[in-house]
């Protein structure tokens, strides 16, 4: 386990941990659906499937995996039908509001790496009130890799002039972990997001595994 004598940063991933997209991602699944002439899904199917983007919301919606011959004309579609209605419902997770207030009193800078492209993500920030107070954003398509890569938790490090040894970054996926791992930084495993429907939790590796955003203050190394 990493443990940090002294957090200088701390970096979030985006959907499922600072914020909470689900009913957006997933009512665009539903809205194909109906597209289609097909029933809506109760919401809940969608959630845990949410961290994985276009890929897991066609694959509730339509039972579609990347193999498919039509997979990359229906990713497109679905993704102009959840820009049209991207910020709707989103919101910052009411437990997290807090915790970022927290960080700001003390002066301890956060930031956020996503893997969703700068297309989706700019708005998302923008329209949860989070552009002006994130330090640093890291989009899915601001580096040539991708999470699990650690090259875009490298980049937010750089661009907030903070050793990646001195960060701890918090996701609720899998890949999380492993970018934050392969980084060298501390990883906060966050219970309360979509985890997907891979291995379970507790066997992430992550060096902290929080059930609420509080949690997150009383880490070693963060006062």
């Amino acid at each position: 386990m990493k443990v940090l004598s002294a957090v200088h940063a701390v970096l979030f991933d985006l959907d499922g941990t600072l914020i909470d997209s689900a009913m957006d991602l997933g009512g665009a699944g539903n809205d194909l659906r109906e597209r289609r002439g097909l029933p809506a899904l109760p919401l809940a199917d969608f959630r845990p499937m949410t961290g994985a983007g276009a890929r897991g919301m066609l694959g509730v919606a339509l039972q579609i995996t990347p193999e498919h011959a039509e997979f990359e004309a229906l990713k497109d579609e679905y993704l102009a039908i959840y820009e049209a209605r991207m910020t709707r419902l989103t919101r910052v997770f009411e437990d997290m509001a807090p915790v970022l207030d927290a960080l700001d009193a003390a002066q301890l800078p956060w930031g956020i790496v996503t893997n969703k492209h700068s297309r989706f993500a700019v708005p998302v920030v923008d329209a949860a009130g989070l552009q002006h107070r994130s330090r640093v954003l890291v989009c899915g398509d601001t580096t040539p890799h991708a999470k699990p890569h650690p090259e875009p938790l490298f980049e937010a490090a750089r661009r907030l002039g903070v050793d990646p040894a001195r960060c701890l970054y918090v996701g609720d996926d899998l890949r999380d972990v492993q970018a934050g791992r392969a980084a060298g930084m501390g990883t906060v495993a966050a219970a309360w997001g979509y985890l997907g429907q891979g291995e379970p939790i507790e066997a992430w590796g992550a060096d902290h595994l929080i059930n609420f955003p509080a949690e997150l203050l009383n880490l070693p190394g963060m006062t």
